[in-house]
Formats: structure tokens, sequence, C-alpha cells
């Protein structure tokens, strides 16, 4: 039985989505079938489909405190982050990461929190829902990142479109696009705990690939962005490590999700279609041969295909074009100096796929903190393995540079 009968879930992590225009039948994605941004994706049972909705309208409703918001979080809806082109998309919260760097050791301040640091408490509530915590004390507008951290990141909100695809997707088919990248630029794949099997599988989700599941995507985020615990997140996270607080502060005290809800969150992550690409002129297929040439579709990589194993047929041997390799590489000054989470290098990230590019892009926030506010600044900001395109690019001609930038925006 579930234990709320409303949820939120405030993810934190954006790529964008897009999807190449279909050249041919077979098991070619039909993007000309997905409809608007924010449907399932075609193909689908009526039973799926049913699933689908009751996934959508749980992952759009606001939460409570009755229900077990908090006592720390950063929103009370997971529509709320995601809402960028539909509801699933990407969004302009950021939240905050922090942490000590020390002779090349990162410290994720667990004492203090942790390296996630909340920007709200039930503090922050009001009316009815603050006063039923009359005896809470903590800290009104979120965790005080301690002074003792001298690293300091944001991470937006990541669009979720098409992802169910990639968590359908053999960890052996983005070892092949490994292989064949050049040693260079070559990414590599970040083994993560995977609580569901107690061993290491692939990160695929999240600006580091540090999360291996749609299904613990939703639970990790529903814990740490909304302070809802559920059966693989059991323990709720105290406000900048104070245990007590709890007490005070959160109503509900045994799980306040009894599972069910992050399997309707799930169901609609893995169901939500990819993002059709917009119509491409002369000049974007222009772009495109220069997309190419300078080598971006070595790390956004536009083709991949999808198992044939999984418990949803629609989603099975597809053909799709994320724009991304969804491996981890070496981005130098680009990256966020952040640890912990799992294999990934402290300036390493995962390549941010580019399908969905444009309903990003009108938002002029990119990258994984916001700090470019043009696809050419995004371009420009890339460092590490990415410093050849992007010195490549530069180096183009307006002509190719306006080439480039008009088949980007129909991603």
């Amino acid at each position: 039985m579930k234990n709320r009968s409303s949820v939120v879930l405030g993810l934190a992590l954006c790529a964008a989505g897009c999807l190449q225009a279909q050249e041919d039948a077979g098991n070619e994605i039909g993007v000309v079938e997905q409809g608007l941004v924010g449907d399932a994706i075609a193909g689908l049972t009526a039973t799926e489909l049913e699933r689908f909705a009751d996934g959508k309208e749980e992952f759009g409703e606001m939460e409570t405190i009755q229900q077990g918001l908090g006592p720390i979080f950063n929103d009370k809806s997971c529509g709320r982050c995601h809402s960028v082109g539909a509801i699933g998309g990407s969004g302009t919260q950021f939240e905050q990461r922090a942490g000590r760097l020390q002779n090349g050791v990162f410290d994720s301040l667990e004492s203090a929190g942790g390296q996630l640091f909340e920007i709200f408490t039930v503090m922050n509530l009001t009316g009815n829902d603050r006063a039923l915590v009359p005896n809470c004390t903590i800290k009104k507008n979120g965790e005080a990142i301690p002074a003792e951290a001298n690293v300091r990141a944001l991470r937006r909100t990541t669009a979720l479109f098409g992802l169910g695809l990639v968590d359908n997707t053999p960890e052996s088919a983005f070892a092949t696009v490994r292989d064949a990248q050049p040693a260079a630029v070559r990414g590599h794949i970040n083994h993560v705990h995977n609580i569901a099997t107690g061993g290491t599988t692939m990160g695929k989700f999240g600006w580091k690939a540090q999360v291996p599941t749609l299904h613990q995507f939703s639970g990790d985020a529903y814990l740490n962005e909304m302070g809802i615990t559920n059966p693989e997140f059991p323990d709720e996270q105290a406000p900048s490590g104070i245990g007590g607080a709890i007490a005070d502060c959160d109503l509900v005290t045994d799980l306040e999700d009894d599972g069910e809800d992050v399997d309707a969150f799930t169901d609609f992550m893995q169901m939500l279609a990819p993002v059709a690409p917009a119509a491409q002129n002369s000049q974007a297929q222009a772009g495109s041969t220069v997309f190419s040439t300078i080598g971006c579709d070595t790390c956004h990589t536009r083709t991949l295909v999808s198992g044939n194993d999984g418990p949803i047929g629609a989603l099975n041997g597809k053909t799709y074009h994320p724009y991304s390799d969804f491996l981890l590489h070496e981005m130098g000054s680009l990256g966020d100096s952040i640890g912990g989470n799992g294999e990934a290098g402290l300036t390493e990230m995962r390549t941010a796929p580019l399908w969905g590019l444009r309903l990003a892009d009108a938002k002029h926030q990119l990258l994984h903190d916001g700090r470019a506010t043009s696809l050419q600044d995004a371009i420009l900001k890339h460092a590490g393995q990415g410093q050849g395109a992007s010195t490549a690019f530069a180096a183009l001609s307006t002509t190719d540079k306006n080439n480039l930038l008009a088949f980007l925006k129909t991603l």
C-alpha cells in the first residue's frame, strides 16, 4: 500500500535531448510518431501506456510535509524542476555541491551533511505546514556550506527525454564506442555501486555518470533532492549532519515511500519519448558535416542501439540518436572538481547528450553549471579532451561556424 497520495521528485542532473532525422524504417525510432514533447514513446501496449500516464501524474504532483517532505530538500515537485519543453525536460534549477580538496584527495564533508547541500528546509514552509513542526529550529534557507569547503560546484537539472533507451542499452555497446575512439580522446566507463545487485555496474545517468539505472536515479533523487525515504534509500538525511534535527523537523518516521512511487517515476522516465529533431535546411545539413569534421561526434556519438531483452518491448532493439557516448572524459577547466562519484575523476564529466538541445538553448544556461550563455560559448569553453574540437571550431570560417550552430539548433 502506498504511504502517500502524492509524490514529487527534484532530480538534479541536465543534459539536453535530440533525435537525428529518421533515415530508414526497420528498427529506427519513428520520430514522426512521437507526437508532442513529453509524450510516451511509440509502440507501447495499453497497459504500458496506463503505467506511463500514472507515472507522469505522480511525477507532476506536489509533496507536503505530512507526506514526508524534508527536513531538507531542493524542491517540492519533480515537474517544477523538470519543466523545460515539457514535463520531464531539463530545468533552470541548480543543486549545489561542495567539499574539501587537499593534496589531491576529495573530502565530501559527510559530518557536515555530505557533498550535496540542499537549498531549502521545512522552515521555509509557511502556514499550516510550518505549524506542524513547532520544535524545528534548523536553518531556514537550506544547509550552509561549511567554511572548510574549498570546492564548490553547481549542477543543473538534466532532461529525461529518451533515457529509457539508454537504460535498456548494455554496457558492451558503450564499450564498443569507447574502443573505437582515438586514444587521445577516449572516454571510460564509470563503474558505480548498484544497490539492486550489490555489485558494480556502468553508471549512465547524472553529470558524472554516477547512477547506474533509472530506478536508482529515481530513488536516489527522491531522498537527496526531496528528503523522501524509500526502500533502496531508507536513511533520512540529517540537516548539516545534525541527526537530532530529524526528530523535530520530519513528521514521518518510517519509510515515506514503500517503493510504489519510485516505481511510478521509473515507468514515466523509461517510457518518455525522445525529442524529435526539427527539420534541417541546407545550412543545418552543412553544419552536420562540420560537426563530424571537427570531431564533435567522437564523444557526442550520434547513434546507439538498445538491447533486446528489456521488459518493455518498445525499447528493445532500437536505433536511437542521443549524441552522447555516456562515457566519462577528462574535461580540464570544464570539470567540477567534485569527487565521490564512483570512479569519476575530479575533472571528468559524462558527455552531455545533445538530443533536445534546442529546448535547453532557449534558456541560455548551458553546460553543467550554466556557465555558458550561448551554443558558441559552450563549445569554446570545452577543455581537456574537448579542447581539440573547441580549437578547431575557433579556427572555422564564419560560414562554417554558423552552419554548425544552425545544425545544433535543430537537435
